[in-house]
């Protein structure tokens, strides 16, 4: 339904984005996640036509997005900071974004009562917490029926019991056909509400895989040995190795039953291999990337002395 092909933005001389690719089909939950400042919300812009880059393409059924923005018509928005008329009451809100989208019609109010913001409709946009703001947000995504949904950062500053209404909420919207796209820094919900991971840091695609296959296929492998480990050569699947005296822990992305033969090979005595969570994932892949942008930094640093 939305496919982006090798979307590339820069900023002046920083480069936010860099080949970055996805493909969202029809009742599919993809979820973006990234360290902060990792070019989440610009991809989401670019998706929206909000930011048009600089090179790549994006196109929503079929048809390019920069020729023809009423696709914006099927896609309820969430931002991550939604922003109001001050003096507006939440029902004029409501009302005047049925007026400029000209749907009175098929409406989904779920939200709006899940959240008890029936209750609120004669409050000023001026006067709700932050929280209630992001309430609003959520419902006014929602409200037109959308066939894609496009959140960022959903659940931040929502209570835990608004969370768990629009997790579930999202949770039914593959089902009735609904496309959903949503960056989030809660990995927890993430596992439980997608079907793919795309993970970008500094800009680029680092992981893009299903979380079945992120279940199936990532491993800690752990070898115990009676002397000092030996050194292990690379083999396919194996995506970090520390050592620390007699042990070495592997963090591998497929491959675990040869890479655990290649332990036994060079004499482990203990072999451990254990699932991965995606936190784990997440916390290894930006880690490494940091240690190997520092590593690099010192080289030019070297190369200038």
């Amino acid at each position: 339904m939305i496919i982006a092909n090798n979307v590339n933005k820069s900023f002046g001389k920083l480069q936010v984005l860099k080949d970055v690719s996805v493909n969202c089909e029809e009742g599919e939950c993809i979820a973006l996640i990234g360290p902060n400042g990792s070019g989440k919300t610009t991809f989401i812009k670019c998706l929206l036509g909000m930011v048009v880059p600089d090179s790549g393409f994006i196109t929503f059924k079929g048809s390019n997005i920069i020729h023809d923005w009423q696709y914006r018509k099927h896609i309820g928005y969430m931002p991550q900071i939604g922003r109001y008329p001050d003096n507006m009451t939440m029902a004029q809100l409501f009302e005047m974004m049925k007026d400029i989208r000209k749907q009175k019609n098929n409406i989904d109010e779920e939200l709006i009562y899940a959240f008890g913001l029936d209750k609120l409709m004669q409050k000023r946009m001026r006067t709700l917490s932050g929280g209630t703001r992001q309430k609003v947000s959520a419902a006014l995504a929602f409200l037109f029926n959308p066939g894609v949904l496009i959140l960022d950062e959903p659940t931040e500053g929502l209570d835990p019991v608004s969370i768990e209404e629009l997790l579930q909420t999202l949770v039914a919207a593959p089902a009735n056909g609904t496309s959903v796209f949503f960056s989030s820094h809660q990995l927890s919900e993430v596992e439980r509400i997608a079907d793919d991971i795309l993970m970008i840091d500094r800009g680029s695609a680092v992981l893009d895989m299903s979380l079945e296959q992120i279940r199936e296929n990532y491993r800690r492998i752990s070898f115990g040995f009676s002397t000092a480990a030996p050194r292990l050569e690379s083999i396919l699947g194996i995506e970090k190795v520390r050592s620390d005296g007699r042990q070495i822990v592997i963090l591998a992305s497929s491959n675990a039953d040869a890479i655990a033969q290649l332990g036994r090979e060079r004499g482990a005595v203990d072999i451990n291999v254990s699932p991965v969570s995606l936190r784990e994932i997440f916390l290894e892949t930006v880690r490494e990337r940091n240690k190997q942008d520092q590593q690099t930094h010192l080289e030019r640093e070297d190369a200038l002395v």
